[in-house]
């Protein structure tokens, strides 16, 4: 083990990212689409008579 590996790692905010979305939105707008998504699936289910 070398001097540079055996150190601390860095801090958290100098990492680097692995992708993904810089801040979460609002978390309400997720869940309302989320919602309307599983109610429009459920409509058209019933419609087409799967199940």
């Amino acid at each position: 083990m070398t001097a540079s590996s055996a150190a601390s790692p860095a801090p958290a905010a100098s990492r680097a990212r692995t992708g993904g979305p810089q801040e979460d939105g609002p978390k309400i707008l997720e869940h309302v689409l989320g919602w309307t998504f599983v109610v429009v699936l459920a409509m058209f289910v019933t419609q087409v008579g799967w199940m």
